[in-house]
């Protein structure tokens, strides 16, 4: 059962498309990405890995988990993520793997860049430029009189352009539908 390759495509598509959808809204309503909702994704990506690809699929979620999850935890402690960013990449990797997490993080750049162009254009069409440059510039909370260090977590979501995990959904898509051959046939490769 565990062998038919139809099988795990579906548990595979479902899950990691629910998954982005979900992170995606969390994300854009609260600017909060739940650990009730990354933890058991984490959890059943080992699972999806090791029933259906055995080792090798657990060690294509290890590889994919130190990409994703490694690359954001560096972000997380320079101050350029947040802490449901990296748990959003760390369980989502596990599923993709190496080579689809590397795809996703190099789309959601693309996503980012052109999601933040629109919206601070947008922004200083319909507010101006010294209120765009106040809501989203670091530098102008500064001159506020607001230290870098003093600044809260409100202060720093209140800040950022746009929810990550909406560009990490579209990107996850955009490469599931882009590359449906290296996810399509993978349990006809690692047989």
């Amino acid at each position: 059962m565990l062998t038919d390759p139809n099988l795990h495509k579906s548990v595979f598509l479902f899950a990691v498309v629910l998954f982005t959808a979900i992170t995606a809204w969390t994300d854009t309503r609260w600017r909060r990405i739940p650990n009730k909702i990354t933890l058991p994704m984490w959890i059943a990506g080992w699972l999806y890995q090791g029933l259906f690809f055995k080792l090798a699929g657990l060690l294509d979620g290890l590889y994919g988990f130190g990409i994703g999850f490694g690359l954001f935890f560096v972000l997380w402690m320079v101050g350029s993520a947040g802490g449901g960013d990296v748990k959003l990449m760390g369980a989502l990797s596990v599923w993709l793997g190496p080579g689809l997490t590397l795809k996703v993080l190099l789309c959601s750049l693309i996503f980012v860049v052109l999601g933040t162009f629109v919206v601070v254009v947008s922004s200083v069409f319909s507010n101006g430029w010294k209120r765009t440059r106040s809501r989203f510039s670091a530098a102008a909370a500064d001159s506020k009189a607001v230290s870098k260090r003093a600044e809260t977590i409100a202060q720093r979501q209140k800040r950022r352009v746009m929810a990550f995990a909406v560009p990490v959904a579209l990107a996850t898509w955009s490469v599931l539908l882009i590359f449906q051959n290296e996810w399509l046939h993978r349990g006809l490769l690692n047989s």
